[in-house]
């Protein structure tokens, strides 16, 4: 993708970034900052499905602490500098993408919104930025990259090597040339809050669950009654070469499990296989950056999966420094946490080279479809711009680690 596939209404100018784009839902117009999208998707989602994509692993403190760690570092700032041509486009993989941040792999984005991997998909196509489809999808990953090409995949990887071959046989098939590899995913996490709240893998009917969508109307018949009449009941579709098996099924825990014997020894075969761009997902020490490289991978993604795996995992920022520092001249990208300009400010003086943002851009699609994803895009870019320019910067490029300064060591969890 080239900057020549932007959406015009998202180009940098001068004096910032051009007024919301012509035609934005009324529903839109008192979104102010990406956590303006989660309250209005509390009010939207049904109960189960906000718990689902909101709450993290047991108590929450990886999922509070990933925000927290950004509240440590405050900005330096140089003044009277011209910086009226600022530029944030930075170059990842040999592509000029038009801005720092990308979407991060959600699995299940069409329970929240009507094709929600398509609209996310289509309006980062639209911002030339990337956007990672989950594993755990319930669109066709073929159907995404038809609809946008140039998105990047995301797989959990099956337990055995003969369905690894199958299922990157199939992604490079369908034209994806950009692979993110989740490896912190040995068992699945302990999500008690979602489950409590009436979400469960497999959906279980119940009249709670009825009750819980009835309740929220437009939801109901704009995506879960759109989805079944148009598309049938929604199936895992990525995991596998072969479609998976239907978010009712009992069958759906057993498609996700045995890879709790996975080793880099897999991973070799994986690079071995994969011709394109090679992306670690799920890394939170400098050691296991320095096995990724060695052992083949283009770049890794800083990442506690957002909190929903092990309880108390360390939040990203944290460790970003130490591994930039291990990966030498392998990308190392950064998720989690992430709501502000400032926080894609931060990682990015810390080191790293592009940051992915998830939730907000899950809330948006819930709320208003592709309109409310190129709404959020359109946000951030413009806070960062803002940034830029308050700091005495021109591109992100110009982002030290000098410029920050801590002001506190811990963060209150």
């Amino acid at each position: 993708m080239t900057a020549a596939h932007a959406n015009p209404a998202l180009e940098s100018t001068s004096r910032g970034f051009a007024p919301p784009i012509a035609g934005t839902p009324r529903r839109l117009r008192c979104i102010f900052a990406l956590d303006d999208f989660e309250r209005a998707a509390r009010h939207h989602l049904p109960r189960p499905v906000f718990a689902y994509v909101a709450m993290g692993a047991e108590d929450g403190r990886a999922l509070r602490d990933s925000r927290a760690a950004f509240d440590e570092y405050a900005l330096s700032t140089r003044v009277l500098i011209d910086v009226s041509r600022r530029n944030q486009a930075v170059e990842l993989f040999g592509q000029t993408w038009s801005s720092p941040f990308g979407i991060a792999p959600m699995g299940l984005s069409a329970l929240s919104a009507y094709r929600g991997d398509i609209v996310q998909a289509r309006a980062a196509r639209a911002a030339n930025i990337p956007m990672i489809l989950s594993g755990t999808s319930l669109i066709r990953l073929e159907d995404v990259i038809a609809a946008a090409p140039g998105a990047w995949f995301q797989a959990y990887v099956p337990g055995d090597m003969a369905r690894i071959d199958a299922l990157f046989d199939r992604v490079a098939a369908a034209g994806y040339r950009t692979l993110v590899v989740t490896v912190d995913v040995p068992v699945a996490g302990n999500r008690s809050n979602s489950t409590r709240a009436g979400f469960s893998t497999p959906l279980r009917p119940s009249l709670r669950l009825a009750y819980d969508g009835l309740v929220r109307p437009r939801w109901l018949f704009g995506t879960l009654g759109r989805t079944l009449l148009r598309h049938g009941m929604p199936h895992f579709e990525n995991s596998f070469a072969e479609r998976g098996a239907p978010v009712l099924a009992s069958t759906v825990l057993r498609d996700f499990a045995a890879r709790d014997h996975l080793t880099w020894r897999h991973f070799d075969q994986m690079r071995k296989r994969w011709k394109g761009v090679l992306i670690v997902k799920g890394i939170l020490h400098a050691s296991d950056a320095t096995l990724a490289r060695e052992h083949g991978a283009d770049a890794v993604i800083v990442s506690n999966h957002g909190g929903r795996q092990l309880d108390h995992a360390i939040a990203p920022l944290r460790v970003l420094a130490e591994i930039v520092a291990a990966s030498r001249d392998m990308p190392v990208m950064i998720d989690g946490g992430v709501r502000r300009g400032t926080d894609v400010v931060k990682a990015l003086a810390l080191g790293a080279k592009f940051v992915f943002v998830g939730r907000p851009f899950n809330y948006a699609a819930s709320i208003a479809g592709e309109a409310g994803v190129t709404h959020a895009i359109h946000l951030l870019r413009d806070e960062i711009d803002r940034d830029l320019a308050l700091m005495g910067l021109t591109s992100c490029a110009a982002l030290r680690p000098d410029m920050l300064v801590r002001t506190r060591m811990e963060a209150s969890t």
